[in-house]
């Protein structure tokens, strides 16, 4: 699986996980998540944009 806002490769087995539309998207982290599910259709349209600003590293 590809976290979809980092573009890292996670497994099925990531805690950070959540449901869109009927299908499950997994993330490294928490902070991924959260961006995700802040804004789920601009990571599926435009595909990841790496870690999210808030970690303050990408």
């Amino acid at each position: 699986m590809i976290d979809p806002v980092c573009g890292m490769e996670v497994n099925e087995s990531s805690q950070y996980k959540t449901m869109y539309k009927g299908k499950i998207y997994y993330f490294c982290s928490s902070a991924c998540k959260r961006a995700f599910e802040k804004d789920p259709e601009k990571y599926l349209r435009e595909g990841p944009k790496g870690m999210p600003d808030e970690e303050g590293h990408h």
